[in-house]
């Protein structure tokens, strides 16, 4: 209930400019907190002391050594963006997909209330990936994929935690958003990055930060074929900043999840989680 009352967006940016300071007093208390609260190891980053990191932001983002996660490079292998945990995964059905138990919310609201734009997932799958505060925070491509449109949706900031995915109705499509979508072999494929309190911001490799700043309304930008982008499987698309989480959408008779991931269970980047079929 607190979420409701107190200023998402303000603390948000409050957080995101002290995370952003390159003050060593002030990077480095807050790098070695956060690490001791969640457990952080830097065995896997490029970068092994914390003292290298210039800012908080600079460790949240943290990239890893070459190699650490490998990619299925096989033609059928649909693989994880992200580390993280596996939210929910299922068929969109009548418009709808799972948030948590009792509680489901439709695509079109999630893609911004555009009917059309949520029509090819309808039949589809779907699948939503929590990044946990421990995780690596760079999202990848599950394929490969030529970026057709990407959509600013303006809201609000709850926490995307487990206990508030359970509680708070509607979650995901009442967060800010930023909707990536691609031409992929397969069809069309949307990837949905969710904001949530203390998200400082969402980037894309190709546009660089999206929020904030923020907007009243929703904004799309479009790709033509004079602007392509085409990023293939494994390759970086995105980063958060401060931990959030993944949509995934996928149309009908397109791919099939693997016995294994389902909810709860922890993922990690690269490796296979569906079949293309």
């Amino acid at each position: 209930m607190l979420q409701y009352c107190f200023p998402q967006h303000g603390l948000s940016r409050l957080v995101g400019l002290l995370a952003a300071s390159k003050n060593k007093t002030i990077s480095q208390a807050f790098i070695r907190i956060f690490a001791n609260r969640f457990g952080i190891s830097l065995e896997e980053a490029n970068k092994s002391e914390f003292k290298d990191f210039a800012s908080f932001n600079e460790f949240f983002t943290r990239t890893l050594k070459p190699g650490a996660r490998p990619v299925d490079t096989a033609e059928d292998a649909f693989v994880c963006p992200v580390d993280g945990a596996v939210s929910q995964q299922g068929n969109v059905v009548n418009d709808l997909i799972v948030q948590a138990k009792g509680h489901d919310y439709s695509v079109t609201a999630l893609l911004g209330g555009d009917e059309q734009l949520a029509k090819p997932y309808e039949g589809g799958k779907f699948t939503t990936i929590y990044l946990s505060p421990k995780d690596y925070h760079r999202i990848h491509m599950p394929v490969t994929g030529k970026l057709k449109r990407m959509t600013y949706v303006p809201g609000k900031l709850f926490s995307v935690n487990p206990a508030t995915t359970r509680n708070v109705p509607g979650l995901f499509a009442r967060n800010e958003r930023v909707i990536c979508t691609f031409d992929t072999d397969f069809g069309e494929m949307s990837m949905v990055l969710v904001g949530a309190t203390i998200v400082a911001s969402i980037e894309t490799v190709w546009a660089g930060t999206i929020t904030p700043p923020t907007g009243a309304r929703p904004f799309t930008w479009h790709y033509k074929d004079e602007q392509a982008i085409t990023l293939e499987k494994g390759e970086e698309m995105g980063l958060f900043k401060l931990g959030s989480t993944v949509i995934l959408l996928m149309p009908q008779d397109t791919i099939d999840f693997e016995d294994d991931f389902e909810e709860e269970a922890v993922v990690r980047l690269g490796r296979k989680v569906a079949t293309i079929k």
